[in-house]
C-alpha cells in the first residue's frame, strides 16, 4: 500500500527590501488621507493639550538620611564596600548581620504598620492623614457606598480599634501609596545613605507623610535594636532601685540601735550580738548594691555604644517639586497617539477591504 507524501505549505522567503517597500506602500496608501490625518493630528494635539490642564499636579517631598551602626563598622566593612562596587552584599559577614541589617531597612520603612501608623496621625486639628488622604483621591466618595449610615468614613487621631470598613480602606489607601507614591531607595550601595521620596497631590500632605513616616520607622529601628539592651538596663535600674531602699533602711536601724546601747547594763550581751547582725546585714547589702550599680553603669555604657544613630541629612522643605504635565509634553504625546491610532485604523480597514 503506497503512502502519499503531503507537501510542505509554500514559505515565501524572507526580503529585506520587500519589507521596506511594503512599509513605504503603507505610508503613502495612509498619506492618500491628508485631510482625515490633519483632523486625527488635530484632535490628538487637542487632547493632550486637555490631559495635560486636566490631570492635578503632584509634589514630591525628598528626604535623605543615613544610617550609623557601630556594629557595622567592624573589619568586614572594607569588605562589604569593596564587594559592593562589583554588585555583591557582603553585610551578613560583619556584625550587622540581622532583622534591621543592610537592605532589610528598605523593607522595614516600607512595612504597612508604619504606614497605616503614620497615616492615623493628624494633619490638622480636624484630620488625620488618612482622612486628607482619602479626600484628594476621592476615596472618601467611593467607599461612601459602603458606609451604613450614609456618611463620610472618617479616621479618629491614633485609633486603635478600627472598624471593618475603616481596616479595608486604609488597607486600600497604603496599596496606592506603595503603588509608586512613596519609595526608597539607597543613593549609593557603597554608602550607606537612603533617600525616600512621597508623591502626592496635596503639598502639605507629601510633606507630613514623608517626614513621620522616617520618625516611625527610625524610633522601631533603634528600640528593636537595643530592646534587649534596654530590657537590662531597665531591670537592673528596678534592682537597684529596691536594694538602696533597703540598705537606708538598714543604716537607719544600725544608727538606732547604736544610741539604745549607750544606756543598757553591760551584763546584757544580746544587744551587741543584735547589732552585730545588722551590721552584717548592712555590708552585705553594701556589697551587693555596689555590684549592682557597677553593672548597671556597665549596661548604660553598652546601651549607649549599641544604639545606632539615623540622621537626616536633607529634609523636605516648602515650597515642595511640582510635578504636572507639560503642554508641550502632553501636545506632542498627542500627536504621536493619534498618528499611530490613525495608521492602525487605516491599515486594519483596508486588509478587510482586500
Amino acid at each position: 500500500m503506497s503512502q502519499e507524501n503531503n507537501p510542505y505549505p509554500y514559505e515565501p522567503e524572507f526580503s529585506l527590501k520587500k519589507l521596506i517597500d511594503d512599509r513605504i506602500g503603507d505610508l503613502k496608501y495612509i498619506l492618500q488621507f491628508k485631510k482625515a490625518l490633519v483632523a486625527a493630528l488635530i484632535a490628538g494635539g487637542l487632547l493632550g493639550a486637555f490631559a495635560a490642564w486636566y490631570k492635578p499636579p503632584t509634589y514630591t517631598a525628598r528626604l535623605t538620611f543615613v544610617v550609623d551602626d557601630s556594629k557595622s563598622s567592624g573589619s568586614a566593612s572594607g569588605l562589604s564596600a569593596l564587594a559592593g562596587q562589583f554588585g555583591f552584599n557582603l553585610d551578613g559577614l560583619g556584625g550587622a548581620s540581622g532583622v534591621l541589617a543592610g537592605d532589610n531597612i528598605e523593607a522595614l520603612i516600607k512595612s504597612h504598620k508604619l504606614i497605616k501608623n503614620t497615616l492615623m496621625s493628624a494633619y490638622d486639628s480636624t484630620q488625620t492623614l488618612a482622612d486628607r488622604y482619602a479626600e484628594v483621591n476621592k476615596l472618601s466618595k467611593k467607599w461612601l457606598k459602603y458606609s451604613p449610615d450614609d456618611k463620610i468614613i472618617r479616621f479618629p487621631l491614633n485609633g486603635q480599634h478600627n472598624t471593618r470598613l475603616q481596616d479595608s480602606l486604609l488597607h486600600e489607601m497604603t496599596i496606592l501609596i506603595l503603588d509608586g507614591e512613596f519609595e526608597i531607595a539607597k543613593t549609593d550601595k557603597k554608602l550607606g545613605f537612603f533617600e525616600v521620596n512621597a508623591t502626592m497631590k496635596d503639598e502639605k500632605l507629601a510633606l507630613l507623610f514623608c517626614n513621620r513616616m522616617i520618625k516611625q520607622s527610625t524610633d522601631f529601628f533603634i528600640k528593636t535594636k537595643t530592646k534587649r539592651l534596654q530590657d537590662n538596663v531597665d531591670r537592673l535600674r528596678l534592682r537597684a532601685d529596691s536594694i538602696g531602699r533597703v540598705l537606708n533602711h538598714k543604716t537607719y536601724d544600725v544608727s538606732e540601735a547604736s544610741k539604745t546601747i549607750l544606756d543598757l547594763n553591760p551584763a546584757y550581751t544580746s544587744a551587741n550580738a543584735n547589732i552585730e547582725v545588722k551590721d552584717r546585714d548592712k555590708i552585705v547589702l553594701s556589697t551587693v548594691f555596689s555590684e549592682t550599680v557597677k553593672n548597671l553603669e556597665a549596661s548604660k555604657t553598652m546601651l549607649a555604644q549599641e544604639t545606632p544613630t539615623v540622621q537626616i541629612v536633607d529634609e523636605p522643605e516648602l515650597p515642595l517639586t511640582k510635578n504636572r504635565l507639560k503642554y508641550t509634553v502632553g501636545i506632542i504625546a498627542g500627536l504621536i497617539l493619534s498618528v499611530i491610532a490613525f495608521s492602525i485604523f487605516k491599515l486594519t480597514t483596508r486588509k478587510k477591504l482586500d
